[in-house]
């Protein structure tokens, strides 16, 4: 292990099994890392199911994702629960001292923050009842302009990478011109590294949640040093 991962670090947790979208969210948070900035680790729960899609598999990974998060406790400067559901998110902050961060909650409010309204680009259909449950419990429905899914699954965004980005764009010109969306959020981690060009094609600002809470994370050190 090298003295960068052994020193205490944000720690970004992915609740699925997959280390493929594990490899994607670090590769995504490369600008953040910086010789004077705090170290960003990313881990995968191996326990979790390959994909997050349901609300059962959101419940089922809550009790191993609360045993790795205190696992790694005494490592942590803070935590980034990285799944677009934030499972678990009120247990990890019981569990700990250390900030905790779902990345929905923080994309959510960011993009409210932006101006004007935002549009949530889903993994399945299924996904979207629960995504407005939650905006309206964080009180940004009236910032909600809408969500569309792809229609595709976490592990099947990674397939044909450039038949996604099609697919991203189409829904996302979707939230752009028919809903009136002013900023996409990625409602998923593996859209991640889509988020640059998808950018470019739509004209509009694009979120990628798990770096949004990663650079909420380095704030909230900040204000605390």
């Amino acid at each position: 292990m090298s003295a960068r991962h052994r020193e205490p670090a944000i720690i970004v947790i992915n609740p699925n099994s997959s280390e493929a979208v594990t490899d994607g969210m670090d590769r995504a948070l490369a600008g953040l890392r910086c010789p004077d900035g705090p170290a960003i680790r990313c881990v995968t729960l191996a326990e979790g199911p390959p994909g997050i899609e349901t609300d059962r598999h959101i419940s089922e990974v809550v009790a191993p994702l609360v045993r790795l998060m205190e696992r790694l406790d005494a490592q942590a400067l803070a935590f980034v629960d990285a799944c677009f559901s934030d499972p678990g998110l009120a247990e990890l902050r019981r569990a700990t001292d250390k900030p905790v961060f779902g990345i929905a909650e923080t994309a959510y409010r960011r993009a409210a923050a932006n101006g004007g309204r935002f549009g949530v680009l889903s993994i399945q259909e299924g996904s979207l009842a629960r995504h407005r449950r939650y905006i309206g419990e964080l009180g940004l429905t009236d910032y909600l302009a809408g969500d569309r899914p792809v229609g595709l699954g976490v592990t099947a965004l990674g397939d044909d990478p450039a038949a996604t980005l099609a697919r991203l764009v189409q829904v996302g010109r979707q939230l752009k011109d028919g809903d009136g969306a002013r900023t996409i959020v990625l409602g998923c981690t593996g859209m991640a590294p889509h988020r640059e060009q998808l950018q470019t094609l739509l004209d509009l600002p694009v979120l990628d949640p798990v770096l949004a809470a990663a650079e909420a994370a380095i704030e909230a050190l900040k204000v605390r040093t």
